[in-house]
């Protein structure tokens, strides 16, 4: 798929991809300012944007592509060096695209399905599958990764319009997100792996009730969790916004760490099975964490809520845990 390496808005108000009606000009700018296409199908070898081998509104085949890992290219100045990377699990920008590649083919030769949950990335193999979080908001999915792209430099991933409104950054058009390796993912197009992963997250079941008519997203406990406050380190707090333009999950952890700061402990479980209840039910309000305490000779299941970054957010938090079913959630100090 062949993408024009710039930072112009297209139609859907997203930035870094061009309309229909203006590609041609965007064509003649970037030629004349020496900016380079990429992505044009299995290649990228520079020809403009593919036909679009599925009308819209069609239903688009799954699979049918090719394992690739490709040849290192340029675009606009840089260099890309796609290349086997297990290891890859880095912290940046992510953005999204849809109805102007809808139908197209992929790089990996694929059929570009803007409604399925994939990406588009510069140097991982395609295809592969990446969990990818949406660090403003804790929310995680699994992305196909099938296509090439992004080429701003503040960006990492190139997700399809589906991916970004899981995320929750549709409307926004940008998100910092965290994006890890997975594995290859099957040449067929299978996405029963992407969507049951989705399925599962507690956020999502929580999201799709809230749309149903009289649904109840409350999930009571099975369990009364015990009130072990722990010894937490208070820290200065910072805003997540911190996390930003950091080049690796070591420096974005250093981050994540200084911006911590009050979080709701909803409770301590002895069996994991209800820390876990916990956090299908919590995490909707913020991101969950679920950490095992050895208290003396018994083993807890800690259900945190947060960070957050001042005290009106911590205890805004703390009357949806308790309205939630937990009674006993505290605001503590964590480092």
């Amino acid at each position: 798929m062949c993408r024009v390496a710039q930072a112009a808005p297209d139609f859907d108000g997203r930035i870094g991809r061009v309309s229909v009606l203006g590609f041609a000009a965007a064509l003649l700018l970037g030629a004349a300012a020496g900016i380079a296409l990429s992505g044009c199908g299995p290649g990228g070898n520079g020809q403009p944007l593919g036909e679009r081998v599925i009308p819209l509104g069609q239903p688009v085949p799954k699979g049918g592509g090719f394992y690739q890992i490709g040849s290192p290219y340029q675009v606009a100045g840089r260099v890309f060096t796609p290349r086997e990377d297990p290891d890859y699990d880095r912290i940046g920008t992510a953005s999204w695209y849809g109805e102007m590649f809808h139908g197209r083919r992929t790089a990996n030769g694929e059929i570009y399905d803007m409604d399925r949950l994939s990406a588009a990335h510069p140097t991982l193999p395609l295809p592969v599958y990446a969990q990818v979080t949406n660090l403003e908001n804790g929310r995680t999915i699994v992305v196909r990764i099938n296509d090439r792209g992004p080429y701003a430099r503040d960006r990492i991933i190139d997700l399809s319009r589906r991916s970004a409104e899981v995320l929750g950054f549709r409307d926004r058009g940008t998100a910092t997100v965290r994006v890890k390796y997975l594995r290859r993912a099957p040449m067929n197009g299978d996405d029963r792996y992407e969507q049951t992963y989705l399925a599962n997250q507690g956020w999502a079941r929580v999201a799709s009730a809230a749309k149903a008519p009289n649904a109840a997203a409350q999930v009571l406990p099975a369990e009364n969790p015990e009130n072990l406050v722990l010894p937490w380190q208070v820290v200065t707090p910072q805003p997540v916004a911190a996390l930003k333009n950091t080049g690796s999950v070591q420096s974005g952890v250093k981050a994540a760490a200084k911006a911590s700061g009050l979080i709701v402990q909803a409770g301590t479980f002895k069996s994991k099975d209800n820390a876990e209840r916990a956090r299908s039910a919590l995490s909707a309000i913020a991101p969950v964490d679920v950490a095992s305490i050895a208290v003396r000779q018994d083993l807890y299941f800690c259900v945190r809520i947060g960070p957050f970054s001042d005290l009106n957010q911590a205890k805004a938090a703390l009357a949806q845990v308790t309205k939630a079913g937990y009674p006993g959630a505290v605001v503590v100090a964590q480092n």
